[in-house]
């Protein structure tokens, strides 16, 4: 991030393996026979993204903690449904992953290191997070790569930050901005996430404001603006809210009250000193091929040092 005219993405980094290892038979292994599928597939989600996209500057975000307890502490159902069952190693407050995906990440996470893609994960926050801290940051676009929603709120269009949402690998992308925002849901980025906290998102265990759904949500905020203006409706007996809105408005603003710190991404992250620049060259030329041997990562590894080179 050295100036206006350069350009940075930020991948979600988690929501990317996850579709790599999803989409990518897990007949891909190692020489030893273990399952490379994520690392492999991941490597060339980013291929092909530099030549699609070839931004200046790359930051690989990382959920150093997917579910912060202070997030919790406010909506404590939040992501809740996702914590696995209690095991019989007794770790009862883990995400549930597929086998054979956990052991891919670290390799994932020595892979990036070694090529020299700034990797960014800090404790006690999630990846969007992090997002949300390096594009308020920018002092140029912004693509931020994601198969999560919810940053849909950082896309403005005066500031360059759009969302690339893939829709089949990342060969075929949504490129989300204002205008397509506008049309899908009747809001812009800053009202994404106001449209998300009263329609609720069970995928994230928010419960959202019952009687409230995606089409009454934009139109209340298409009608007053925002959140605060909604709620301030409700005490106001000349708006135009119909008496089964005002009631269960009133009835959920202990959640309203809690809801905007959880569903909107932290721009306040502290971020360390990194080198965001996209590397031409691998930072470790020797591990990376220690790496590329162990794991046989193969065209994968050498197609993204060629478009790395170019």
């Amino acid at each position: 991030m050295r100036g206006v005219t350069r350009r940075l993405m930020l991948l979600d980094t988690a929501s990317l393996y996850f579709r790599a290892y999803f989409g990518v038979p897990d007949s891909v292994k190692a020489p030893d026979g273990t399952p490379v599928n994520a690392v492999r597939g991941l490597l060339d989600f980013i291929d092909r993204l530099v030549k699609d996209h070839r931004p200046d500057d790359l930051v690989a975000c990382m959920d150093a903690d997917w579910r912060p307890q202070w997030r919790v502490d406010l909506i404590p159902s939040y992501k809740a449904h996702r914590v696995a069952v209690e095991t019989e190693a007794g770790r009862p407050d883990e995400e549930e992953v597929p086998d054979t995906l956990s052991p891919q990440v670290p390799v994932i996470e020595k892979v990036l290191d070694a090529l020299g893609i700034a990797r960014v994960g800090v404790e006690g926050y999630e990846a969007d997070d992090v997002i949300g801290t390096f594009t308020g940051r920018a002092d140029g676009p912004v693509d931020i790569v994601t198969g999560d929603r919810d940053l849909y709120q950082l896309v403005d269009d005066k500031r360059g930050v759009r969302v690339l949402y893939p829709l089949k690998g990342v060969g075929t992308l949504q490129l989300t901005d204002e205008t397509w925002l506008r049309e899908k849901y009747g809001v812009d980025g800053s009202g994404y996430a106001d449209l998300a906290l009263l329609r609720g998102d069970p995928s994230d265990g928010l419960p959202g404001v019952p009687g409230i759904g995606e089409k009454t949500a934009a139109k209340l905020l298409d009608q007053f603006g925002d959140l605060a203006a909604i709620m301030a409706a409700v005490d106001d007996p000349k708006a135009k809210l119909t008496p089964s809105q005002r009631k269960r408005l009133d009835e959920s603003r202990p959640y309203v009250a809690v809801a905007p710190k959880v569903v909107r991404v932290a721009g306040d992250v502290p971020l360390p000193d990194v080198d965001t620049a996209l590397p031409h060259t691998p930072r470790d030329p020797a591990a990376l091929e220690e790496l590329a041997a162990r794991w046989g990562l193969g065209g994968s590894l050498q197609r993204l040092l060629t478009t790395l080179g170019d």
